[in-house]
């Protein structure tokens, strides 16, 4: 079973600007910076595109974990997907969506994902990494709108 959430975020910034922070690798390590997070192969700095892959290392729960997520989709400015190729979840999947306001833009993340090890796996989905993974990326949209 899949767990899924939806998380929008608000910014004074363009959707095409905002787009661009969200597939930056430097603004992704700056705003994950608690956690460690280093990318350590494939795109490692700047932007990354479709078809390319990102291999991030960072600590969470104490643990070093290692995680290589490929965009797998993107139509600039309103969308791209990454998703997870080898790494601690069974399946991951993340869909970044913007749109133009009056203001400036809205980012949509749409996360799904399924963690390994069965029935105890699905217990932590439900209980610990739902929600630790929600705060992850409201953090983060918030770091990548300015806030």
């Amino acid at each position: 079973m899949t767990v899924s959430f939806v998380c929008r975020t608000e910014s004074r910034l363009s959707r095409e600007q905002l787009f661009d922070l969200a597939r930056s690798i430097d603004a992704h390590m700056d705003s994950q910076a608690d956690a460690g997070e280093r990318a350590v192969a494939g795109v490692t700095t700047g932007l990354i595109g479709v078809g390319q892959e990102v291999t991030w290392r960072a600590r969470h729960f104490g643990l070093p974990l290692r995680m290589t997520s490929r965009i797998t989709a993107m139509d600039f400015p309103e969308r791209f997907v990454d998703e997870q190729v080898r790494g601690p979840f069974k399946a991951f999947r993340h869909v970044h969506e913007f749109e133009a306001t009056g203001n400036g833009s809205l980012m949509t993340d749409r996360v799904e994902f399924t963690a390994p090890f069965g029935p105890a796996g699905r217990i932590v989905e439900r209980l610990v990494l739902r929600r630790y993974l929600e705060r992850l990326i409201a953090e983060r949209g918030l770091y990548l709108a300015g806030r």
